[in-house]
């Protein structure tokens, strides 16, 4: 069994998936459930979409109590290193995966919004939308969805549905969450 320490050196500083898969499988087995040792291993550059999808889903199962971190910072490895390559979608898969389960909550909704690029249309201006509506029921302040709406639906043309949302966003007042 490996120590907790031992643990965290392999998961920054191995190449090796093998290892990395067996240090994984002790830090599990022994029920360490530290969302912060796990980012070390998330942010290893030998590791591919597949495998942090694999570590990821594997770790939100066993721990339900940190899934909503841990998609959230899934979501924010994917934005940062394969959006360009996928158009975001891992990010935005895990935005929603986050928001399934802590609904109220604000940021997956405002960052997947963040992944936005208006001239390619990616991800899909029509799916944030969709996501944002699920937000807009769920959110207690819904200024900053309201603004989010007004933005994504003047970049799709449809100018009375934005200032439709500029009005209920203001009428919504309150400070932006904090992130």
């Amino acid at each position: 069994m490996l120590s907790k320490t031992e643990i965290r050196y392999i998961f920054n500083s191995s190449k090796n998936f093998n290892e990395l898969f067996d240090a994984f499988g002790s830090a599990i087995q022994q029920g360490i459930d530290d969302v912060e040792l796990y980012r070390i291993l998330f942010w290893n550059d030998s590791l591919g979409a597949d495998e942090l999808i694999l570590f990821g889903e594997k770790l939100a199962r066993e721990f339900r109590h940190v899934a909503y971190d841990v998609y959230m910072w899934l979501a924010s490895i994917f934005e940062v290193l394969y959006g360009k390559n996928d158009n975001f979608e891992l990010a935005l898969t895990y935005y929603q995966k986050a928001a399934a389960i802590k609904p109220s909550e604000p940021d997956p909704y405002l960052d997947a919004c963040d992944c936005y690029n208006p001239d390619l249309n990616i991800p899909p201006a029509q799916m944030l939308i969709e996501f944002l509506k699920i937000g807009f029921e769920f959110v207690p302040n819904k200024k900053f969805i309201c603004l989010r709406l007004a933005v994504l639906y003047q970049a799709v043309g449809e100018k009375t549905l934005s200032e439709y949302y500029r009005v209920k966003s203001d009428e919504a007042g309150g400070e932006f969450p904090a992130s």
